[in-house]
């Protein structure tokens, strides 16, 4: 359902973004001369809210002015920044590399701009950190809990390590929890834990398993597998790192969590393989057993990665420096 836009910029949608298209087909004279200023501040600030009403509200304009002035550059640049979704708006590729150029100077310039400003009591910008869920949820956030009494807000966004990164580079988050470690030179990553990974299951399929060993994974043919996908991934790895072969199975239950993952094990599901940190109580009060210890487990960096020359925020310091603290007892 729509509703007129009472400020002349077509249909609204009940979430207050455009029902028409954000977008109107680009010009194809693309006008030179620098681009403005404001309208990359703009810009940015849609990027990094994925939502046309909220930027405006962050900026302190209307929406239909950040709509004008989103096609404005989208003319003078000749390409199509974003485009419209149910609820909100998604950057094209173009709008994520422009995001990546521009975010730490004009980050920089912000923070200049707002140096010596008396009277003006903004409320401090949200961290934005993201990572995988159960490292997130586990780890990271009981430790940066206290942060909250201190007046720092926080905002935290799961998912795979790939995207992520990509929004890291695009001015999308200030500090990623990554397993992979960022190429290049726009990306600043530090070690920040080792993930070690282990074989568990509870002990009544344990007693009903054969003798197991690093050159036999034999016995474990007829155990169901509890998996985070479909293909297996750390269940494959540890496969190939310790048995060091191939494991071609079909999980019995499929859980894209492993928080999930780990309750259905305890429940008793099957065998699977998680990190250690997940399981540890587990593993501590019996409810899970290790099935094997080899010499040589797979073990996985964990990083905690930054935009390369980022302007210095202290909230966003206090953060990484909580995190690095913590991860010393990892």
């Amino acid at each position: 359902m729509s509703h007129q836009n009472p400020d002349g910029d077509g249909p609204r949608r009940d979430d207050g973004e455009p029902a028409a298209p954000l977008v109107r087909p680009p010009s194809t004279a693309v006008r030179d001369g620098p681009l403005d200023l404001g309208l990359l501040r703009t810009f940015l600030a849609v990027h990094r809210a994925r939502s046309l009403t909220t930027a405006a509200r962050v900026l302190g304009i209307s929406q239909p002015t950040v709509t004008a002035q989103v096609r404005a550059l989208e003319q003078q640049l000749g390409r199509q920044l974003f485009e419209r979704l149910p609820r909100g708006v998604a950057p094209t590729s173009v709008a994520d590399e422009l995001a990546g150029r521009i975010a730490g100077p004009l980050d920089a310039l912000a923070e200049v701009a707002d140096r010596g400003r008396r009277g003006l009591e903004a409320p401090p910008e949200p961290v934005h950190l993201a990572g995988p869920a159960e490292m997130l949820s586990v780890r990271a956030l009981p430790v940066l809990a206290p942060l909250a009494a201190r007046g720092i807000p926080l905002r935290i966004t799961t998912g795979l390590a790939e995207g992520l990164l990509e929004g890291l580079h695009g001015g999308r988050f200030d500090l990623v929890l990554s397993a992979v470690r960022p190429r290049g030179r726009t990306l600043a990553a530090v070690p920040l834990m080792d993930e070690e990974f282990v074989l568990v299951t509870t002990p009544g399929h344990a007693a009903g398993i054969g003798p197991l060993t690093c050159k036999d994974p034999g016995p474990l043919s007829e155990v169901p597998l509890v998996a985070y996908a479909e293909d297996l991934p750390i269940l494959r790895r540890y496969w190939r790192h310790v048995f060091r072969t191939r494991l071609t199975a079909r999980p019995a239950v499929v859980v894209p969590d492993l928080r999930g993952v780990l309750a259905a094990v305890v429940a008793g599901a099957g065998a699977t393989v998680l990190p250690r940190y997940l399981c540890e109580a587990e593993l501590a009060s019996g409810a899970l057993v290790e099935l094997l210890t080899p010499e040589d487990p797979p073990i996985n960096t964990g990083f905690l990665v930054a935009r390369a020359g980022a302007p210095s925020r202290p909230p966003v310091e206090a953060v990484r420096e909580r995190l690095i603290e913590a991860a010393r007892s990892w």
